[in-house]
């Protein structure tokens, strides 16, 4: 093993002195080199692969060797616990996982809103069930290989989600769900890091994972097909919603749809709709199956109301909160003020209108690099649609 590599070092950990860390290991570069690195610092490193969902289940199924659960990237996260020369385990979270997340996934749709399961995984997968494993055998933290960082804030005795140096691959718009009692006992060690040097690393290391490809694709659907796996998921609901009508926002049809679950705000392609200029979604009514499009203005708004909100930094913020707000993975943010914040909900109000703003997705609400709080997207507010 290569101990002079000055990027080990770079990385900001305390010296482990012997605490038992479990790693997260997907099979992959980034929770790989998270397991090395706290190894290079004295951490008693802990190995476990997930295993979430079954392929047969979820169908789509073009590979049953490759992606996320399958037989190799257990075999990948093992070879590199041997590597390094620490246990490696698998746990089986899929019960949990289906009832968590992929239930959820599939709720939602039905509801007529647009899902984020990885934000879901997260919160109660891997800051839920895997921390409450890493309670049960005496670990004292856990890590994965998500590009964030954390900081205690002695002045209010809270602590902080910050975002991840390399801003291309920062991942703290999907880990705002993770509380504060767990953020106390996680660790991140790729948050100063960018991508290229974490595979520089796992070079230098000699490990297997080093040029290992990312998966993009939703876990559980390794086609990349959600209407696909709600047809098969839920075959008896999908019938009973059966199609509905396009409508305008003065309520004239002006075509048929599938069914409103297979359509998200903001969508353009696949409408089947031949208007003479470019048509979106800009709303869905799923009590009555129809579905608003019209241009792209419509879909700017400037208020909406995020349930299930969890304050990070800050808690409850008065009125008039400025913050920098994401309504999506890679949305650069905009100036927003929140507004009526209780511990569970807010009242966003963008500076300047923004575009699809999506019922199911995440908001999620900065200062600086620091993330004030997130929650989930509820509703628009736009007096002018009728239903």
């Amino acid at each position: 093993m290569h101990r002079n590599s000055e990027l080990i070092h770079k990385v900001n950990l305390s010296p482990g002195t012997g605490e038992t860390v479990v790693v997260a290991m997907s099979g992959g570069v980034d929770s790989s080199v998270a397991a090395a690195l706290l190894h290079e610092h004295g951490y008693r490193v802990v190995g476990i692969t997930l295993n979430l969902w079954d392929y047969h289940a979820s169908g789509g199924n073009f590979n049953l060797e490759s992606g996320c659960c399958s037989i190799d990237t257990m075999a990948d996260a093992r070879a590199v616990c041997h590597k390094l020369g620490v246990p490696h385990y698998v746990s089986d979270f899929r019960e949990i996982f289906d009832r968590s997340v992929q239930q959820n996934f599939i709720d939602e749709y039905f509801v007529g809103r647009t899902p984020n399961p990885c934000v879901r995984c997260n919160t109660f997968i891997k800051w839920g069930a895997l921390l409450q494993q890493t309670e049960d055998i005496g670990a004292s933290f856990l890590a994965t290989g998500h590009y964030a960082r954390t900081h205690f804030h002695a002045a209010n005795n809270r602590w902080a989600l910050l975002r991840a140096v390399d801003e291309q691959k920062d991942q703290s718009y999907a880990l705002w769900g993770v509380r504060q009692e767990a953020l106390a006992r996680t660790i991140f060690p790729l948050g100063d890091l960018t991508k290229p040097e974490v595979r520089e690393i796992a070079r230098t290391l000699g490990l297997k994972t080093a040029e290992k490809k990312e998966s993009q694709e939703i876990c559980f659907i390794p086609d990349n097909d959600y209407r696909r796996y709600l047809r098969e998921r839920a075959p008896e609901t999908v019938a009973e919603i059966g199609g509905g009508d396009f409508i305008d926002a003065n309520g004239h049809q002006i075509g048929a749809h599938q069914g409103f679950p297979f359509y998200t705000i903001g969508q353009r392609k696949g409408l089947g709709l031949a208007l003479g200029r470019p048509i979106f979604i800009t709303a869905i009514h799923p009590d009555t199956n129809t579905i608003v499009v019209g241009d792209d203005d419509d879909l700017r708004h400037s208020d909406f109301i995020v349930n299930s909100v969890n304050w990070g930094s800050l808690y409850c913020p008065p009125d008039g909160t400025a913050v920098s707000c994401k309504i999506r993975y890679r949305d650069a943010g905009a100036p927003a003020r929140l507004f009526d914040a209780e511990p569970h909900h807010v009242r966003v109000h963008f500076d300047t209108p923004q575009r699809a703003i999506t019922p199911g997705q995440s908001a999620v609400f900065y200062d600086g690099e620091v993330v004030v709080g997130g929650g989930v997207i509820d509703q628009f507010i736009n007096d002018q649609i009728r239903k």
